[in-house]
């Protein structure tokens, strides 16, 4: 089938052949954006075939924490201490944004993480309508939150309210099964108890998620405890954050029985090794005890702005060999776990339907090049996905059902990386002339 033949975006049913899953050569059939069978597929019709030729299957990674439209930052600003990198690049340069800028650099966030493999992401940021324009165009999966920030001002949170309660209206209205809700309280320091306590109420009467920065500093435990009495954990606790359907982000200074209260909540932690390296936050999010606790963790990549990319087979070694450095342990966070917060854990908390090659799952499929360089010898195919490979390994897309890249090909990329280009140029322009 030539390139111009194939159904880009638009769900078809398929079928691959001669992948290879656990080892083993194998087809898989899907049909209306679910895997139908696996193995057995010799009596199936499909619109379209793909011949996988040996090359690995696997679910598609799910960035369960970015600001994808930071993807126009990246490189504007490295190498400074956090708290004179926002106040003085960051926040003044977004300050300039508008929907067009984050409509091209969530295009430009959607191209790179399809290239690398990525079929679902957790977003949080402005101008969020003209995000979901640039999600559903490209059709990845996303769980979208307009970033709900107070700063304790009662008029401030009324506009917030009223901002998040109109985002989830026209994310409803669109009426695609890819495309989910979230509230997006920024993190406990920049909303107040109120606003706090109207996201959780929102969350639990709409059955929607919840988007929240927690513990990613020493100066954010200190501060809440100074202020509260509490720690940070145990204080969206109190108002109703932390849920089965809450994803919070970094959890690097979390202690042993926060992470224990975030395991009987079920609240999903998203480790996002990469930046908080880059930025210096001090301590790796402590993996163990929220694996004794019974803790989801996930993995994400943050913004493009603190990372520099949104590779997350990058962020998986990282994750893992972050692990062994802090706690001293080679054995921590194996090749085979890394894969499974990177997919399979990602895709619970995203509530996807995905992060599984079975009968019944959401069709959010990769195929892997088997004869890449990484790959040899494959002694270890988890292994080799994990600490030899990134995400130019990945070769073919499916997301519900629906082919997003094939052998390497994704349609308009020429086009999203000159508008997203000029997009940039414009808005650090627009800085420059204050």
């Amino acid at each position: 089938m030539t390139d111009q033949e194939i159904p880009y975006n638009q769900r078809s049913s398929i079928l691959i052949r001669n992948a290879t899953l656990d080892g083993r050569k194998t087809d898989i059939h899907i049909e209306d954006g679910i895997i139908r069978s696996v193995g057995d597929t010799k009596e199936r019709d499909a619109e379209m075939t793909i011949d996988a030729a040996g090359d690995l299957v696997m679910p598609g990674l799910v960035n369960t924490h970015t600001h994808a439209a930071m993807s126009l930052l990246r490189g504007y600003a490295d190498d400074m201490v956090l708290f004179e990198w926002l106040s003085e690049k960051i926040w003044p340069l977004e300050a300039h944004l508008t929907g067009d800028d984050v409509y091209w650099g969530t295009r430009l966030a959607c191209l790179e993480m399809i290239r690398t493999g990525t079929i679902a992401f957790n977003d949080m940021y402005f101008f969020m309508d003209r995000a979901a324009d640039a999600v559903e165009e490209a059709g990845i999966r996303a769980c979208l939150s307009h970033g709900f920030i107070d700063l304790f001002n009662e008029e401030k949170r009324e506009a917030e309210i009223k901002a998040s309660i109109a985002f989830h209206e026209n994310i409803r209205a669109r009426n695609n099964p890819k495309l989910s809700f979230a509230l997006g309280p920024h993190a406990l320091y920049t909303v107040s108890p109120d606003g706090l306590r109207w996201c959780a109420e929102y969350s639990e009467e709409h059955d929607c998620g919840i988007h929240i920065h927690l513990s990613e500093t020493e100066q954010e435990v200190n501060d809440c405890i100074a202020t509260h009495g509490l720690r940070p954990a145990a204080y969206l606790d109190a108002h109703g954050i932390l849920t089965s359907r809450t994803v919070a982000a970094h959890c690097c200074w979390l202690d042993t029985d926060e992470c224990r209260l975030l395991g009987e909540r079920q609240t999903a932690a998203s480790h996002n090794p990469a930046s908080n390296m880059k930025l210096a936050g001090g301590r790796a999010i402590p993996y163990g005890d929220l694996r004794n606790a019974a803790a989801p963790v996930t993995l994400g990549t943050d913004g493009c702005a603190s990372n520099n990319n949104l590779d997350l087979f990058e962020e998986m070694k990282m994750a893992a060999l972050l692990q062994k450095f802090a706690t001293r342990d080679p054995t921590i966070l194996p090749a085979a776990e890394a894969l499974e917060i990177g997919t399979k854990a990602g895709a619970e908390a995203l509530r996807t339907g995905g992060g599984v090659i079975a009968p019944g799952y959401a069709a959010d499929i990769i195929l892997v090049d088997r004869d890449a360089i990484c790959q040899t010898p494959f002694h270890n195919g988890s292994s080799n996905l994990v600490y030899s490979c990134n995400g130019t390994v990945v070769k073919t897309v499916i997301c519900d059902g629906a082919i997003l890249m094939h052998d390497r090909h994704i349609p308009g990329e020429d086009e999203i990386l000159e508008r997203a280009g000029k997009a940039a140029s414009a808005l650090v322009g627009r800085r420059n002339v204050e």
